[in-house]
Parts: structure tokens; C-alpha cells; sequence
């Protein structure tokens, strides 16, 4: 079941958003081809005792792009500037694919706003292994062809890749439902202006990195076929305090297809932070 959504304006654009629960306050934030339904399965889970909020970036699902450009660190001032609007003075973020770039960023750069950090399944290196498309994206820069082209081969490849093997995948309505926002050439042509703009800052994040202070796990899909373990275990040696979980043969999406799990390494994860950090 999808997520239920409303639509906020906001002075630099309209704005795709799904809140579940109360409490603390837990905003998700997605990568690509994604849209803020990768984590339909995962947000009733976490909104058992926690406000949870996910939200299409500006740009990308049936958001508005924002004036500006489309780097991690634009991203995450983009994020700073919701949590004003929605008068959220602290939060727990989560961040995964290219959500955990931004999360990375604005728990380093905006040590006040941030109870807690989740990193799931990114790129946070450009010299540990990635697949071999990751590496021939990267190098060739072909993906530019690939998504404005063949919008269709790389959502398929995403399917193919990012959910364990022998499973049916995404519910015929969230793959619908995800399609539908990528498929969009304006999106498509967003993510385009993201990748260039990770590619270029990426050299340059581990020294962000290293400023994150507040209580950190990094939760890996041990098959992740894209980023493997590798990149978890450079980004704890960025940030040594940082708890490090490796969920055995989970994958990519594995917020969709192994929620449960991630739901509850998630809620023991809060409950074991100290309690000046959620003051």
C-alpha cells in the first residue's frame, strides 16, 4: 500500500509529502529511481512510537525543482530549510542511496537540528568497489544518455538489481507509482544535474564526513550488488563512534524488501541513544 501524500506549497515550489504517527521526529530521505514510496513498507513500522516524514526532493517524484543546483550539500540545505517550515527544531535522519550524501552533510554541518544518523546503501566513496555499471557510469558518464534515452532499460535494471533474486519484487501499484514520477523528463533530466553534482563534490565529502558527532549506524545490505559492504566500512572509519550493521543477504531496496529487520535495528538504535542526544 502506498503512502498517503499531500501536497505543500512552499515559497521556492511545491512540495510531495507522507507524515505517519507522533513523537520524535524521523524524516526518510530517497535516492533515484525512487520516489518517497520506496519506504511504504518501512514508515507504518517506524511510526509505531516515532513521527516519520519522507518527502520527494525537490526535482525529483511529484516534487517541484527548487531554484539552485543539485548537490549533496544543496540537498541538504534544501533539508534544513523544510524542517524551519515545519518548525521541527531537532530529528533523527535517514538517509539512503542518494538520501545518505544530504544526511551526511547536514548532520556535519548542522550538529543542532540532528538527534541521530542513519546511512543505508550509498555511494560514500569514490575509491571503494561499486558494481561494474556504477564504475562504468561513473567513468563514462553515459548515464546522461542512458536516463534522458532509455528511462525504461534503467528503471528495469533498477528493479533487477536492487531486490533479492526469485522475489516478485514491487507490488504492481509502487512499481506503477514509480515509473510514473521517473519517467518524467524533467526528473530525469534532474537526476542527471544530481549525478554530476555528487560526482563532483565526492572526492571532497569524507572531511564532512569526519564532522558527523551525533550517535550514527550504518545499516548495509550485505548483497547490495551496487555498494557493497566496502563503503560501510570506509564511511566508520570517517566516523570511528559510528555503530556499523551489516543485514546478511539483504539488498539494495532492502527498506522494501527486508523492512522489518530494518525497522527494528532502526527502533533499537533509538532506544540505546543517551538521552541528552533526543533532549
Amino acid at each position: 500500500m502506498l503512502l498517503d501524500t499531500t501536497l505543500e506549497a512552499h515559497p521556492a515550489g511545491q512540495l510531495r509529502v507522507a507524515r505517519l504517527g507522533q513523537g520524535e521526529a524521523v524524516v526518510l530521505l530517497h535516492g533515484y529511481p525512487d520516489n518517497l514510496h520506496v519506504f511504504s513498507e518501512l514508515a507504518p513500522l517506524l511510526a509505531a512510537d516515532k513521527q516519520v516524514i519522507a518527502f520527494d526532493w525537490p526535482g525529483l517524484g511529484d516534487s517541484d525543482e527548487w531554484p539552485g543546483g543539485a548537490t549533496p550539500v544543496v540537498l541538504a540545505k534544501r533539508l534544513l530549510t523544510l524542517l524551519d517550515a515545519w518548525g521541527l527544531s531537532k530529528v533523527h535522519v535517514v538517509g539512503q542511496d542518494m538520501g545518505g550524501q544530504p544526511a551526511l552533510i547536514f548532520a556535519a554541518a548542522y550538529p543542532e537540528r540532528v538527534h541521530s544518523l542513519v546511512v543505508l546503501n550509498s555511494l560514500v566513496s569514490g575509491d571503494e568497489a561499486t558494481s561494474w555499471e556504477i564504475k562504468w557510469l561513473r567513468r563514462f558518464g553515459v548515464n546522461k544518455l542512458l536516463l534522458r534515452h532509455l528511462p525504461r532499460l534503467v528503471y528495469w535494471r533498477a528493479l533487477h538489481t536492487f531486490l533479492p533474486f526469485g522475489l516478485p519484487g514491487l507490488s504492481a501499484e509502487l512499481r506503477r507509482e514509480q515509473w510514473r514520477t521517473f519517467r518524467r523528463p524533467a526528473v530525469r533530466e534532474f537526476v542527471v544535474r544530481m549525478c554530476a553534482g555528487y560526482e563532483a563534490q565526492l572526492p571532497r565529502l569524507p572531511e564532512r564526513y569526519r564532522r558527523v558527532q551525533c550517535p550514527t549506524l550504518i545499516l548495509w545490505g550485505e548483497k547490495d550488488k551496487h555498494f557493497p559492504p566496502s563503503q560501510a566500512h570506509f564511511l566508520a572509519t570517517q566516523i570511528p563512534h559510528a555503530e556499523v550493521a551489516i543485514l546478511p543477504g539483504a539488498t539494495h531496496w532492502m527498506v522494501l524488501a527486508r523492512a522489518v529487520e530494518v525497522a527494528t535495528r532502526l527502533r533499537a538504535f533509538y532506544a540505546a541513544i543517551p538521552a541528552e542526544n533526543v533532549a
